[in-house]
């Protein structure tokens, strides 16, 4: 037979899975191969993957290193300038008009302008921080950006 990438087989042995809890005659009827009583036994028993006996566990005994700024970072809310073609030609728009037109939540730390889409109308933005494509799609319509 010959052997190669274009001639596999699976390899594998197909096993049925365990049907547990099927009756007295099936060999795992009853307690379903869990024992009597205890605490594996019971639905979602047993301890977690780190337990370990009761001493502190590893994740508790290596000390934290490093510094993460994650927790420190500042949240910026995006808007890309396809969704300002609602705002009407040379309106200034800030980011309370844009949370009042449904199209931000959250203000977040401040409004990030992002570049997708294109801009058919000049409007003067005002916004914490501006992507390269945002500027130059906001200018190339006429418009002004503006930081706050």
């Amino acid at each position: 037979m010959a052997t190669g990438l274009h001639n596999l087989g699976d390899g594998l042995a197909h096993k049925r899975r365990k049907r547990v809890g099927r009756g007295i005659g099936s060999g795992h009827g009853k307690t379903s191969g869990r024992g009597h009583k205890g605490q594996l036994a019971r639905s979602g028993g047993g301890k977690g993957p780190g337990f370990e006996g009761g001493q502190t566990p590893l994740v508790g005994r290596v000390p934290i290193r490093g510094f993460n700024n994650k927790r420190f970072a500042l949240k910026f809310a995006c808007v890309n300038v396809r969704d300002l073609n609602r705002f009407a030609p040379g309106s200034t728009v800030t980011p309370e008009d844009l949370k009042q037109a449904g199209i931000l939540k959250k203000l977040g730390d401040g409004v990030k302008v992002l570049g997708e889409g294109e801009l058919d109308r000049p409007l003067t933005v005002r916004a914490h921080r501006f992507s390269k494509a945002a500027l130059e799609k906001i200018q190339a319509a006429g418009g002004k950006a503006e930081v706050i």
